[in-house]
Order: structure tokens, then C-alpha cells, then sequence
């Protein structure tokens, strides 16, 4: 498998180049991204694909310097369990 990142999006490839799952983000001001989609195909499902794809969103998030705001519901079970994650959460002022 293997990660590629798209125009406002990653997703996973397998080896055949057939897409498995893809992650969905929009900018919501110049420092903060909203994560609005997740996917994986039902036959990959249970090998931590999605989870490989919010870390790359949160890997892209640190190293601008933005922070997330988690809208998917897969996007915001892993916001709630990870601490590392939560630092990273938008929170309005």
C-alpha cells in the first residue's frame, strides 16, 4: 500500500494502483483545516488505513503550523481518544 496526496485530499493506493481509501480536508482560514471525509474500501477496512490517513492530514496540519477541526465522524472518535491529536484541535476564541 502506499500513501499519495491529491488536491485537498490523501489516499491509499494498492499495489495494483487501485484506490483503497482516501481522506478529505478544506481550508478554513489560512492556519486551519477541517477534516470532512474519510474512506476505505469495505475490504480493507480493519487494517488501520483510515488511521494512517487522519495521521497524514495532522502530519501536514504540524508541519504548517495549523490546526484541525475534526467534522467526520471517524475524524472525531480519533480526535477524542488521542491527546497528541487534540493539541492540534481548532478551538475557536
Amino acid at each position: 500500500m502506499e500513501l499519495k496526496k491529491g488536491n485537498h485530499r490523501f489516499y491509499m493506493v494498492d499495489g495494483s494502483d487501485k484506490e483503497i481509501g482516501e481522506i478529505t480536508y478544506t481550508d478554513q482560514g489560512p492556519s486551519v483545516l477541517s477534516i470532512d471525509h474519510t474512506f476505505v474500501d469495505p475490504s480493507y477496512r480493519g487494517q488501520h488505513i483510515a488511521q494512517q490517513l487522519i495521521q497524514a492530514v495532522v502530519n501536514m496540519a504540524t508541519e504548517e503550523q495549523k490546526t484541525i477541526i475534526p467534522v467526520c465522524s471517524y475524524a472525531k472518535v480519533l480526535f477524542e481518544r488521542n491527546k497528541e491529536y487534540q493539541k492540534l484541535e481548532y478551538k475557536p476564541s
